[in-house]
């Protein structure tokens, strides 16, 4: 597949920035302490089932200090329309024991101290501080991993690899670009039937109408 010039890197950044500039995340949250556990809930889960759980999730244990002393079974029972909530929930506790123990209480808003949570890998602390700080930083899911692959972005054929090449290719405007490239792929550029006459802005710089197949 080809990949996209130079020119066309910038004239794809400048489209998503202007278009999705004030783009949020569609997870509900209250506070720090809330979107974490949100971001957890949602790999491999979507966020309306996420949203459909956290309200009396977050009712339950409304704070680190409760989370941390929380029955696991209720936890479970709690989430579990929810993929892989047996391990989502035991990771819910530690993280909350460890937000109570070594950070007061208090979700650690710096990359290194956020992966030392349970559950809490590079891309969710990306997608927590792109959420919470607007930080230049950029995270790579289902949707970004295709989008950047059909407009020809990246060819790599990890997550982290592709966010690599992301963040080397468009520099700044990352938080707004991670939330639009999100908000395209699940509504635009879908993984099936994407709306490509209909609705896509960037149609000019596709190079998967070819036959790219989606991951």
């Amino acid at each position: 597949m080809k990949k996209a010039t130079k020119k066309e890197v910038e004239s794809i950044k400048a489209l998503f920035v202007e278009r999705y500039s004030d783009a949020v995340t569609e997870l509900t949250y209250a506070n720090a302490y809330e979107l974490v556990i949100a971001v957890a809930l949602s790999a491999q889960c979507t966020d309306k089932r996420v949203n459909l759980i956290t309200p009396a999730l977050f009712e339950a244990y409304p704070t680190p200090e409760a989370l941390a002393e929380a029955d696991i079974d209720e936890v479970k029972h709690l989430i579990q329309s929810c993929s892989f909530f047996n391990n989502k929930a035991i990771n819910l506790i530690a993280m909350a024991k460890r937000v109570v123990e070594v950070y007061g209480g208090e979700i650690p808003l710096d990359e290194k101290e956020l992966i030392t949570l349970a559950g809490v890998g590079q891309k969710t602390a990306h997608v927590v501080l792109i959420e919470y700080t607007q930080a230049n930083l950029m995270a790579v899911d289902t949707h970004v991993f295709r989008v950047s692959h059909r407009l020809g972005l990246s060819d790599d054929v990890s997550a982290t690899a592709t966010e690599a090449t992301l963040v080397k290719k468009f520099k700044t405007n990352l938080h707004q670009l991670h939330q639009g490239l999100v908000l395209f792929g699940r509504y635009i550029c879908t993984a099936k039937n994407p709306k490509c006459v209909s609705e896509c802005f960037l149609s000019e710089f596709c190079k998967s109408k070819d036959g790219f197949k989606p991951r």
